[in-house]
């Protein structure tokens, strides 16, 4: 993440210097400063935390996982642009396709029990592959830098799990970019190239045309799961329809359809679908604090389906959730045992065990679920061990990452941090200020800007002149403690101004400042 955040700092001033460039695509000339080896780069780095994110990879039928790849495959032989693509089938049911820069495309399984043929699959797979090649992903970026000078934010996380509000460094980054809403001009461009690969690669184009007429009356009948997933990025509309059909009839009739191949293939998944939505309902369920009617639904998930890592999981946090951490380990175990290479087992194992007292086994699964997904739990639990081995300065690296997550534990891990930073630090976390009363005389304004209760709060003012201390009071001490976003006014100097605009020469130094145990 890092390496990106440079390069887009650095991409502004060549911006502003116009480097330009042609679209590898449309053959337009535009701006670009993403070059192609960093778009290669940041969708490398970020693939794998992306894929995490979203349920990881759908591993029990490898025959249709390489059915997608080799669609895919055949789709970016012929494309404008050859980038090191990947093609990969997720564990998500939500609805939903992304492309990243440099290529990397996941279709969700979700997204295939609506599809009727593997014609539509090529439309959706060929309109993510223009996204990448025609760099829609890069200027999506190019534009967050030349209008704020900083990262878009585009929303985080798959809508289906309940962690993405957990994630933390990287893994925010990798959601971020696979949730990138594309504007009306992207998308026509993705449908009428796309439709240019479908027909090159042998497919009737005209497929593309019953893709969106169905994304249509979808979104029309407002079902849920689509407007949470593909069309919350994809918007369908008539006008994209109207468009594909003035394609396809430039392009000519004639190509492979594919419907009964296609519904061979995902016979599997159809077949276990029931299998997910008792799971979908399990979660629900477990959200609502019903336990009873999780546990029925993800008893039912497996009795379907014996093979799915995800629903022993489910029966893992159930028991999690009700402290019984024994039960819950055998679950964690048992999903591990089917699929090792998902974070989330790992770090919800590495809860358990902390729970249990078992901290070495906690540090080993923590830091294999770190090596996945980095997540506030995972660092927040290996910081909660350092800490209590001594090892304050790898506590708060820990919780400092933990902090950077909105959420309940993130602010449990910066009210660790700022607990061992702030007596170092005192004024990184109270921000202050010097005002003139009416006689002339001088208030100082301190404000706890920091998550946690602070007392013992101790300051003095000064008088710069050149930057130079010419003048300073005695240390003053704040009577009362201060609560996270309070404001205190204290007395300070008995200095009459002859002119208000004398104040900005004062400034108000924390000397000292505690947190309150909890």
């Amino acid at each position: 993440m890092k390496r990106w955040v440079r390069w887009l700092t650095a991409a502004t001033t060549i911006a502003l210097l116009g480097a330009c460039g042609t679209n590898p695509v449309t053959k337009k000339k535009e701006i670009q400063f993403v070059s192609e080896a960093q778009e290669i780069s940041i969708g490398q780095e970020n693939y794998a935390p992306a894929r995490q994110s979203q349920g990881g990879d759908y591993t029990l039928d490898a025959e249709l996982t390489e059915y997608v790849r080799a669609i895919g495959n055949k789709l970016a032989a012929v494309s404008d642009r050859q980038l090191p693509y990947e093609f990969v089938l997720l564990n998500d049911s939500v609805p939903n396709a992304w492309a990243m820069p440099g290529g990397k495309i996941a279709v969700n399984r979700g997204l295939l029990y609506e599809l009727k043929s593997e014609g539509e699959l090529a439309a959706v797979i060929g309109h993510e592959i223009v996204h990448a090649a025609a760099r829609h992903g890069a200027k999506s970026m190019e534009r967050g830098v030349l209008l704020q000078g900083a990262i878009l934010a585009v929303g985080i996380g798959s809508q289906s799990s309940n962690y993405s509000q957990l994630y933390v460094a990287g893994a925010q980054i990798a959601a971020q970019l696979t949730a990138t809403k594309y504007g009306r001009g992207a998308e026509l461009e993705s449908d009428l190239y796309g439709m240019q690969y479908m027909k090159k690669a042998g497919y009737d184009p005209r497929s593309a045309i019953g893709l969106q007429e169905n994304f249509v009356r979808l979104s029309q009948s407002k079902k849920q799961n689509f407007l949470e997933g593909l069309f919350a990025s994809h918007p369908p509309s008539e006008e994209r329809v109207a468009e594909n059909r003035k394609t396809a009839a430039k392009l000519g009739e004639g190509g492979f359809v594919g419907e009964e191949i296609y519904q061979q293939k995902i016979a599997y998944i159809r077949k276990t679908k029931p299998a997910y939505d008792a799971y979908q309902d399990a979660v629900k369920a477990l959200a609502k604090g019903d336990r009873a009617t999780a546990t029925s639904k993800a008893t039912q998930a497996i009795a379907i389906e014996r093979k799915e890592a995800r629903f022993y999981e489910l029966l893992g946090d159930i028991d999690l959730s009700a402290e019984r951490y024994d039960t819950a380990l055998g679950y964690y175990a048992d999903a591990i045992g089917l699929q090792e290479n998902y974070f989330k087992p790992h770090v919800h194992s590495g809860v358990a065990l902390f729970r249990l007292n078992r901290k070495n086994e906690a540090e080993a699964s923590l830091k294999r679920s770190l090596e996945l997904m980095p997540t506030a739990p995972g660092h927040y639990f290996l910081g909660l061990i350092q800490e209590e081995r001594g090892d304050v300065k790898n506590a708060l690296r820990h919780f400092q990452v933990a902090a950077g997550s909105d959420s309940e534990i993130g602010k449990q891990a910066a009210a660790r941090f700022v607990k061992y930073d702030l007596p170092q630090n005192p004024d990184r976390y109270l921000q202050t200020g010097v005002q003139a009363q009416p006689d002339g005389t001088l208030v100082g304004l301190v404000r706890n800007a920091s998550p946690a209760v602070l007392n013992r709060i101790s300051v003095r003012m000064v008088r710069m002149e050149n930057n130079q201390i010419v003048y300073q009071t005695h240390v003053v001490s704040l009577p009362n403690a201060l609560r996270p976003g309070e404001t205190a006014q204290v007395a300070m100097a008995k200095v009459r101004l002859q002119d208000p605009a004398q104040v900005r020469a004062f400034r108000l130094i924390v000397e000292s400042a505690q947190v309150v145990p909890q």
